[in-house]
């Protein structure tokens, strides 16, 4: 720690006496004296990567060869990659809007509410367990064990207290997907909840009277005044919670490492990658997640910019 805070006081000081020196510095050259180390290591650290990725995508395996778009081709005809792809797809629609909705929902009817702090409180503990946490938590909610042995998973028990017969719940297509996704639901509800009950707090209380004044009231005010009114906020929470999804690996690799049909983008480029060795086509699915996510980081900034001018 010290010898990293001695470079950093050291390579500060060169910079300052360096951009200092001349009378006159011109513009660009106290720019880059200040930026220049930092764009260096940006170029080393993103562009080069990134550039080495998109190159490796057009290879074959490790070898080295020029394919073309073969891996790209690949990935969108082998019935291996569709499913991935029609998974991840089924990620980024469900799961932000459940998420986004039932965040909303909660947030709207617990504001002002007696318990309101507890409410929230109890709805955003889940954001301070780690995604493998909360996999292993789920992972035994779903656990199965067979019928007239004890059942430790709880769903399980539930349904054998109800008259039926316990599930393996994480091998049938595509309802492990769906269970897989509450875990990722159950986390970010918190999340959408704790931003947008922000917004609907930010809410004039002009308007909310004048519509109480119009005989607005109930569903009436919730779709009328508050959705319009915190619409940019909303958005943003979406495509934030979208980009998370795509980024999801650990609630994957954790509750089924991929398999009976559950794996995503970002979880199948790691197994192409490190388990089946093959690096083209491992690239070619981490540039394909990167142009499905450029789109929403540009769209979820513009967003963020309307909020902040509407603020």
């Amino acid at each position: 720690m010290l010898i990293a805070i001695g470079l950093f006081v050291a390579l500060m000081a060169i910079i300052l006496f360096v951009v200092d020196r001349p009378r006159n510095p011109a513009r660009w050259f106290v720019g880059f004296g200040f930026t220049g180390i930092a764009l260096l290591l940006l170029l080393a650290g993103l562009v080069y990567p990134a550039v080495h990725t998109i190159w490796t995508s057009f290879l074959r395996r490790n070898s080295g060869e020029f394919i073309g778009l073969a891996n790209y081709v690949r990935a969108f005809t082998e019935p291996q990659f569709l499913v991935v792809l029609g998974n991840t797809a089924l990620w980024v629609l469900v799961a932000p809007l459940v998420a986004t909705f039932l965040g909303l929902v909660y947030a709207y009817v617990v504001d002002r509410s007696r318990f309101e702090k507890l409410a929230k409180g109890l709805v955003f503990l889940p954001m301070a367990i780690s995604m493998v946490g909360a996999s292993i938590i789920w992972k035994f909610v779903y656990e199965f064990k067979p019928e007239g042995v004890e059942q430790t998973g709880l769903l399980n028990q539930f349904l054998v207290w109800l008259g039926g017969e316990p599930q393996q719940w994480l091998l049938g297509r595509p309802l492990n997907t769906f269970l897989i996704m509450v875990v990722f639901v159950w986390i970010q509800t918190g999340f959408a909840m704790t931003l947008l009950s922000a917004s609907i707090k930010a809410i004039p209380t002009d308007i909310t009277e004048a519509a109480r004044l119009d005989g607005v009231s109930g569903l009436g005010m919730f779709w009328r005044i508050t959705i319009p009114s915190i619409r940019p906020a909303l958005v943003v929470v979406l495509t934030t919670i979208a980009m998370t999804t795509l980024k999801t690996f650990d609630i994957v690799r954790t509750m089924t490492a991929g398999q009976f049909g559950t794996s995503i983008v970002a979880l199948e480029f790691y197994d192409q990658g490190f388990r089946q060795q093959d690096a083209g086509m491992a690239a070619a699915l981490a540039v394909l997640l990167f142009v499905i996510v450029v789109p929403v980081v540009v769209y979820n900034v513009r967003q963020q910019r309307k909020v902040e001018e509407i603020r």
